[in-house]
């Protein structure tokens, strides 16, 4: 009998531990770090619409745009991936490269892209998609990059955006709730903001678009003299707010 209760109590101990590591493995599968800006993208090898992926090194030194979502045919994700379709040539004479990626299989993709490929959406036509929408059956990539939240979902990645120079480094990252879809011509904003600043010295105000006056940058030790003469084509509105025109 009591060889019984003892091996009743060391199975009971051993459910209860195996329990406890499948809650903290689930725990712990449903966090991942979020790569930040200024470190090395993650790179992966994935199949898509488009042949197999070798992300970023297939899309060469340009600039690059990670973009998530968590299911195909739903609407949001529609209306955002059509759009970027209508803004391909924009994208392309800013040297840009696009993907998609979500944790459907390819054959969805497949799919899903005919589909939009047929809407007509706000009367503009109907527009063929050129970029890769890369299947993450497995998650890892959605995992590798941060993607998978715990109070979101396990399984499908949220809608992220990474923006990625020519040199493979994290510019800028933004993340969006389900329900509220994203504003395809802010990215189109700030790839040429990103790009104004890193091809020469210079910041961008609030609210900049292509063709404004930028932001010079000024160091701790800046000239306060208010009676600065600045150089033709510069001006200030404070000695910490100096401006280069554009035009």
């Amino acid at each position: 009998m009591k060889k019984l209760l003892f091996l009743l109590v060391f199975a009971f101990s051993m459910a209860q531990l195996g329990a406890q590591g499948k809650v903290s493995t689930l725990s712990e599968d449903r966090n991942f770090r979020i790569p930040l800006i200024g470190e090395k993208a993650p790179s992966f090898t994935a199949e898509s619409t488009n042949g197999k992926i070798n992300f970023p090194e297939d899309f060469g030194h340009n600039w690059k745009i990670l973009f998530s979502h968590p299911q195909d045919f739903t609407p949001v994700c529609s209306t955002e991936l059509l759009e970027l379709a209508y803004l391909q040539d924009e994208f392309d004479k800013l040297g840009v490269k696009l993907a998609v990626i979500s944790t459907d299989p390819v054959v969805q993709h497949v799919q899903w892209k005919a589909a939009l490929e047929s809407v007509n959406l706000n009367n503009r036509g109907t527009v063929k998609i050129k970029f890769p929408i890369i299947a993450d059956e497995k998650v890892l990539i959605s995992q590798e990059y941060g993607m998978i939240h715990q109070e979101s979902n396990s399984t499908r990645s949220v809608r992220g955006v990474f923006i990625i120079d020519p040199d493979n480094i994290i510019q800028a990252i933004y993340f969006y709730p389900k329900a509220v879809g994203r504003n395809t011509d802010e990215l189109i904003r700030l790839i040429s903001a990103l790009k104004a600043t890193t091809e020469a010295n210079v910041l961008t105000p609030a609210n900049w678009k292509p063709g404004n006056d930028v932001l010079i940058p000024y160091g701790p030790n800046a000239n306060l003299d208010k009676s600065e003469v600045l150089p033709e084509g510069y001006y200030q509105l404070a000695w910490f707010m100096k401006y280069k025109k554009t035009n």
